[in-house]
Order: structure tokens, then C-alpha cells, then sequence
């Protein structure tokens, strides 16, 4: 019984001395323009986040509906033929900032994770990661580069020249801690 009680007692300390900072007001922002046509852009003010700082461990949460479209149509083509966001109403990431240390002058880190969206996972290594410190606020800024065809999202023929087929993704959050 004593075994128990000790080896309980260890995890939820373990548990409680866990560092997170936490937002649910993050944004992203998606762009697969293509010169000379329509600004094919996104942005999602609403991404939940969550950083544990004590192992450099983070995970991003979106819903797809968030996303807002300067053009009302283009935003509706986006959730029924694109991103089928009845069927797959999130897009998340779960990764690992390498070498992550609060107490350090490094204002960039690699992360590497997996994103997941319209269903399919794809493994990401090494994207560039900035953090700076703002008061009691962390903040993690960064962009990357995803294509269509690795989350099996099919452009039909006739738009197919006006979107691009590698999309630029770009995210800010601002986290506090838990």
C-alpha cells in the first residue's frame, strides 16, 4: 500500500512541476497565391497552443472553420471541396523544439513534429522556430512551406493555374503561462 500511495505521490508531483504557457488566441495565416490572379489567403485568430517548458514540447490546435478568406465564396469553396471541414474540422501539430532552454539568449530553435490536416499526417523536421520573451508572455513566430498533394486535397482542372500548389503558412502566438 505504501508502494502505491509513493508511486502516486511521484507522478502527480512530477505532473504539477510541469512549466506550460497556453494561448487560445493564436493566429496562422495561409497563403497559396499565384501571380496575376486572386490573393488566395487565410488567416485563423482563434488556434489554441500550448508550450511545456520544461521539455521544449508544443502542440498547436485549429479549427478549419476558423480560417477567414477576404472573399466570402472563396472561404465556403475552401471548407466544402478543399479542406472538407465537416469531415476533418481540425488541422494540429505536435512537435518538439530541439535544444529549447527559457533561461537562454537563443531567440531561434529548430521544431520538429507532425501536422495533421484533411486527415493525413506529415512529419516536418528542422523548421525554424523564433522566440522572444515579452514581460510574462512567450512568443513563438515562425513560417513554413506545406503542398496540397501531401494532404491529398485535390484542385480541379479548371482553377488549377490560379492556386498555388505550395502553400506559405505563418503563425504568432503569444502564451502565457498556465
Amino acid at each position: 500500500m505504501k508502494t502505491i500511495f509513493y508511486i502516486l505521490l511521484c507522478v502527480n508531483l512530477t505532473v504539477i512541476a510541469q512549466t506550460k504557457y497556453i494561448t487560445k488566441t493564436g493566429t496562422l495565416n495561409f497563403e497559396a497565391s499565384v501571380p496575376s490572379f486572386e490573393e488566395v489567403a487565410a488567416k485563423n485568430n482563434s488556434v489554441t497552443a500550448i508550450l511545456n517548458t520544461d521539455n521544449g514540447e508544443f502542440a498547436a490546435l485549429a479549427f478549419v472553420k476558423a480560417f477567414r478568406f477576404k472573399n466570402a465564396l472563396m472561404e465556403e469553396h475552401f471548407n466544402e471541396n478543399y479542406a472538407e471541414s465537416d469531415t476533418f474540422p481540425k488541422a494540429t501539430f505536435r512537435g518538439k523544439i530541439e535544444g529549447f532552454d527559457l533561461q537562454s539568449d537563443n531567440t531561434s530553435y529548430p521544431i520538429s513534429g507532425e501536422l495533421t490536416f484533411h486527415g493525413k499526417t506529415k512529419t516536418y523536421q528542422n523548421l525554424k522556430l523564433y522566440i522572444t520573451k515579452k514581460g510574462e508572455a512567450i512568443i513563438l513566430k515562425g513560417n513554413f512551406k506545406v503542398l496540397v498533394s501531401d494532404f491529398a486535397i485535390e484542385i480541379p482542372k479548371i482553377v488549377r493555374n490560379k492556386l498555388s500548389e505550395e502553400v506559405d503558412v505563418t503563425f504568432n502566438f503569444e502564451l502565457l503561462e498556465k
